[in-house]
């Protein structure tokens, strides 16, 4: 579905409630949102600096505000990527008897003819394939969802077929932003954008980047809700730029 052109900013929320998160796939998405450890007893979290100031300074596991250290003369080829993961999520027989696979991965090439086409099964409006594969280019993570269907033999009967895609930008250091999460409707209601959004964050803490942000349609507000994302913390709204003329 195309993303509605009004969206309200979402931040800083605790991670313990991820294993609460309801079977509601996520749609295409455009909200903003955050992310921090915490507990849910407690308003935002128990960071001791406020979310202005965890912005700023970056989110540490004792819960302080964190003492920068110059920066090391380290090359851009030496600073830590996600490591790529591929693996069978769902596995099941389809009534012929064919079993079908969805493969879950965050390395590899993405097509970006398949994701247009994947785009235009969720009402997306049509972007610029050279923009779109200059966004999966620069996107720190990638994550996508395969479907591969087997005779009873495990002859594999097609080939890969996208069926689901988000991603992440970050600065590799304290923040990362959640982008285009989309699923084809003929999977949804199966988990699989829970699956995608969760394995991103996963990835995103274990680099200990905490400050994690989306941007989503109003009608998708309460599934990220149920992922642990919180709108406005601390009154906190998001500025959006729009050209005057």
């Amino acid at each position: 579905m195309q993303t509605s052109s009004s969206s309200s900013l979402c931040a800083i929320v605790p991670v313990d409630c991820i294993r609460n998160c309801s079977n509601q796939l996520a749609y295409p998405c455009s909200l903003s949102l955050g992310l921090s450890r915490g507990s849910r007893e407690l308003k935002v979290s128990r960071l001791k600096a406020g979310f202005w100031e965890s912005i700023r300074s970056g989110l540490t596991k004792n819960n302080s505000t964190q003492v920068i250290e110059p920066p090391s003369s380290t090359s851009k080829e030496d600073e830590e990527e996600p490591l790529p993961e591929e693996f069978v999520l769902i596995e099941k027989t389809l009534p012929d008897g064919t079993i079908e696979q969805i493969i879950f991965s965050s390395g590899g090439d993405v097509d970006i003819y398949d994701l247009q086409a994947l785009c235009d099964k969720v009402g997306w409006p049509r972007r610029p394939l050279s923009k779109l594969a200059a966004a999966l280019r620069n996107s720190y993570m990638v994550a996508t969802l395969h479907s591969i269907k087997k005779s009873s033999t495990g002859e594999e009967l097609n080939e890969k077929k996208l069926i689901g895609m988000a991603r992440a930008t970050s600065d590799h250091a304290f923040n990362a932003t959640i982008w285009d999460v989309l699923v084809d409707p003929t999977y949804q209601g199966q988990g699989l954008g829970k699956a995608l959004i969760e394995k991103i964050i996963r990835a995103l803490l274990q680099r200990d980047i905490g400050n994690i942000t989306l941007f989503a349609d109003s009608k998708v507000v309460d599934f990220y809700r149920n992922l642990g994302f919180e709108a406005d913390p601390e009154g906190i709204k998001g500025m959006f730029w729009y050209p005057r003329f």
